[in-house]
């Protein structure tokens, strides 16, 4: 099977993304795993196909590249929003696209014609444990010890949040250092998320700016995370470590900045870039759509 697709992203938070407006693919979960493979295919951390809608402008359904269905992604709904807008199939500057966590609400900005950046209403943050959800007996789970290891009673503070995604994001200094590669899936399978969980490791640089790596469920180490990036900006402002509400805070993942501002009235506004690498044809085989 041909299919026709257009490689963008966020910061970094690379997908290959797919016009579905008028057919569906099948088995989208299998050809994300697919598409996904850096060594023997396009290379990406998951797939987006944008389809129809009955309750917005457009559906985005996400994929990782282990064939799991995300409920949203920030970084990716921008570029959702710039595969419309730059391929014809709205005119809009402001587009609802519809998500497993809800509609989104996306304002573009455009230069010669084409979307440069864009802004997401991304909703409030979740802290109740059992909606995030995480098996606790805490009704929130904020800036407390999460037991890594019953052995050695290796502890890790931080803070559980819901941006849709569930995230547990924990402050600490030099995480460059981190071998995440052997810590990551230790957070993401963690008994007390029976879904998995994002987790963001995060470095204050100044009261005004901080930077993190995250450990994606389904993905692994991806070089951005919008939703995380705005678990990251609400648990620095709650905890007074940086930023203050209704102003941008500057968050810096390994693929690039983005800006994130926490409302008063508890709305996050995710703001950064959408780019469009290339566009091209991949021939998936059919033991993959099947």
């Amino acid at each position: 099977m041909k299919i026709e697709f257009t490689k963008m992203h966020g910061a970094g938070n690379d997908y290959v993304y797919v016009d579905c407006t008028k057919e569906e693919l099948p088995n989208m979960g299998k050809i994300s795993e697919y598409v996904a493979h850096r060594r023997f295919s396009i290379g990406s951390d998951g797939l987006i196909c944008v389809c129809k809608s009955d309750v917005a402008d457009f559906k985005m359904r996400m994929f990782n590249a282990d064939q799991s269905e995300g409920k949203m992604c920030g970084n990716g709904i921008r570029c959702v929003a710039k595969f419309v807008y730059d391929k014809g199939l709205t005119d809009k500057q402001q587009i609802a696209i519809e998500t497993l966590s809800g509609i989104k609400t996306i304002d573009v900005k455009v230069e010669e014609g084409k979307v440069v950046s864009a802004k997401v209403n991304m909703g409030k943050p979740v802290f109740k444990t059992t909606e995030i959800p995480m098996i606790s007996d805490h009704y929130v789970f904020v800036d407390q010890g999460l037991a890594m290891d019953k052995v050695q009673l290796e502890v890790y503070n931080g803070t559980a949040i819901s941006m849709g995604n569930p995230h547990f994001v924990t402050f600490m200094k030099d995480i460059d250092s981190l071998n995440l590669e052997e810590l990551g899936p230790r957070f993401e399978h963690h008994p007390l998320f029976p879904e998995g969980v994002n987790t963001e490791f995060v470095e204050v640089i100044d009261k005004n700016t901080v930077k993190f790596r995250v450990w994606e469920r389904g993905s692994g180490e991806t070089f951005a995370c919008g939703t995380g990036a705005c678990a990251v900006a609400v648990a620095s402002i709650m905890l007074g470590n940086a930023g203050v509400r209704n102003k941008p805070l500057t968050v810096i993942a390994k693929g690039g900045t983005l800006q994130v501002t926490y409302m008063r009235d508890e709305t996050v506004y995710l703001e950064g870039p959408a780019v469009e690498a290339f566009v091209g044809t991949v021939e998936v085989p059919d033991e993959v759509v099947k």
